[in-house]
């Protein structure tokens, strides 16, 4: 038996990997964003028609899983929130805390990849 990390309070359980569960999820815990959900669904699946390959598909989703996950943990959803806030208060690409603050998304990104995959 694996023992998951206590991240604390969950808003919801992780979602089963189809694009139906991660959409009911994402409804739940921010339905503000399934429009754009379902914009970047219509562009993988014209991509994966364009050029043959289901991998569009699987990206979408993935990251799609990766999105619900940050949402659905107060830890990550906080994290993420404070790093863009960071980010927009900055005045230019070159200010240290732009940097510092893009470094933090990418490692909140990462670990709702992570823990999706694991």
């Amino acid at each position: 038996m694996t023992t998951q990390p206590d991240h604390g309070q969950e808003l919801i359980p992780r979602p089963e990997r189809t694009p139906e569960a991660v959409r009911v999820a994402l409804a739940r815990v921010a339905p503000h964003r399934i429009s754009d959900m379902e914009r970047h669904k219509e562009q993988a699946l014209t991509a994966a028609i364009a050029d043959g390959k289901i991998g569009h598909l699987r990206h979408w989703l993935a990251y799609w899983q990766a999105q619900v996950e940050i949402e659905r943990r107060p830890d990550l959803s906080a994290r993420y929130r404070a790093a863009l806030t960071a980010v927009h208060g900055t005045s230019s690409n070159d200010d240290p805390a732009f940097r510092s603050a893009m470094n933090e998304l990418a490692a909140v990104e990462a670990e709702a990849q992570q823990a999706v995959s694991a």
